[in-house]
């Protein structure tokens, strides 16, 4: 089909449904099933609930078991972080955005599917698989969040970015409803164990993730073709990407705000893949079957993201988007503050409502608010979105590495919370030195 023109609502519907599409690695990979699954193999208990052994053996090492996925998890962004601007490069000169971000998506789609068989005994294979996947989600993000200055006019960016999470929020939570109850009630859909339907669940994860994202696929622009890929890809890739660069570094906005993104990115994002880990080992759940509990949890973040996406939409259109998210990320802080008090589940399901409403209202506010500092009529959206990318994927390096560093040196993860509390303060203090000049809309 012919493309559809910028700001054609059919166009912005398709683009917003790849979020539905891929936010449930988000939260049945990233957050909930899988690594509830990686705790209860990793992780040797007594009867009564009490921890014995978290230590895992993995390439002649002995790792505690958060310090290992951790560590799995750095590096994968870490990969992100440098593969992700070349090819963007590579997909700005070569006008072939949508086969990258296909490429990736398939990526990670099937490295979900290959969960299923994860296991301690080939323990590489299956974080062989969690790393692809990471890697194969977050790259396609790059491509994904690129076409919307592509796709939508200014006034119009807010509002999509927010509607794109708010579906993603809700798609991700119906499918992790459909597992939950193919795992709590096993018995109904004649499986032995818990253990066959957990693994499923990352098999439907990989499914869902390719099957929605046809419908993006079918509307986005096609691919330019404006050069042919030659053998000289590499150099002309590693080009744009200099051009870029010295773009943003000759513009004062871009280059403070980014500086802002990376500090509270940093601390938004470490969070998030690690609060499910904090639940597990730090509360004391008692006679509260602690699964349930995080799920509870997880499902209250999802929905309350949603609301989070929307609000925050419509307050930024009042009060202009970088004062929207100062106010945000002063709200991180306090969250913060109380998270490292809480002990019991009550407290943990008062503090991830109030990540969730925070959550969506960060991450939908923040794409949108680079989109609309991007340069009028810019043709090279994804090599811009690749800086914001690796801003983003290089701070959860460092988070997820102090992380890391903190649980195998303290045995606790909860000191890690101090860390994001600096982070958040030092966000803060560069988006008020912003710059607010040359602005497409309100910011």
């Amino acid at each position: 089909m012919e493309n559809l023109p910028k700001g054609d609502k059919k166009l912005l519907n398709a683009w917003a449904f790849y979020d539905w599409a891929n936010s449930v690695y988000s939260l049945v990979i990233a957050s909930a099933v899988f690594p509830i699954f990686y705790g209860a193999l990793t992780v040797i208990r007594d009867e009564n609930g009490k921890i014995l052994d978290d230590t895992v053996y993995f390439l002649g090492f002995d790792f505690n078991n958060d310090t290992l996925i951790s560590y799995v998890t750095a590096a994968a962004f870490l990969v992100v972080s440098f593969l992700s601007p070349l090819l963007s490069g590579i997909a700005d000169y070569s006008g072939n955005k949508k086969g990258f971000m296909k490429f990736f998506c398939y990526l990670g789609a099937v490295s979900c599917i290959g969960l299923f068989w994860f296991d301690m005994e080939y323990l590489w294979f299956g974080l062989l698989c969690y790393f692809f996947a990471l890697i194969g989600f977050w790259a396609s993000l790059v491509f994904y969040n690129s076409y919307l200055p592509d796709i939508a006019f200014p006034d119009q960016q807010d509002r999509i970015s927010a509607k794109g999470f708010s579906m993603g929020y809700l798609g991700s939570v119906i499918l992790l409803v459909l597992c939950l109850v193919m795992i709590l009630f096993y018995d109904t859909f004649g499986f032995e164990n818990e253990d066959l339907p957990t693994r499923l669940s990352f098999v439907l994860t990989g499914l869902w993730w390719i099957g929605f994202s046809q419908y993006t696929y079918y509307y986005l622009p096609k691919d330019s073709k404006k050069q042919k890929i030659t053998k000289n890809v590499l150099f002309n890739g590693f080009k744009e990407l200099r051009k870029i660069f010295i773009k943003i570094k000759a513009d004062k906005t871009l280059r403070t705000y980014l500086s802002a993104f990376f500090m509270y990115s940093m601390a938004v994002q470490t969070i998030m893949l690690v609060a499910v880990y904090f639940g597990i080992e730090e509360l004391d759940w008692g006679t509260t079957d602690s699964t349930i509990g995080l799920i509870v949890s997880i499902l209250l973040i999802q929905l309350v993201a949603i609301l989070g996406a929307w609000g925050t939409a419509k307050i930024s259109a009042r009060f202009g988007n970088i004062q929207t998210l100062i106010g945000i990320n002063i709200v991180w802080v306090a969250i913060c503050i109380y998270a490292y008090t809480i002990h019991s589940p009550m407290q943990f399901y008062v503090t991830a409502a109030f990540v969730g409403l925070v959550m969506g209202a960060i991450q939908s506010l923040s794409r949108s608010t680079y989109s609309k500092m991007i340069p009028e009529g810019e043709k090279d959206t994804a090599s811009y979105f690749s800086f914001y990318d690796v801003a983003e994927k290089i701070g959860i390096v460092i988070g997820m590495s102090s992380y890391g560093f903190v649980a195998q040196l303290t045995g606790s993860i909860r000191y890690a919370i101090l860390f994001f509390i600096v982070f958040f303060i030092m966000g803060i203090i560069l988006l008020v030195i912003t710059p607010k000049k040359r602005l497409k809309t309100s910011i």
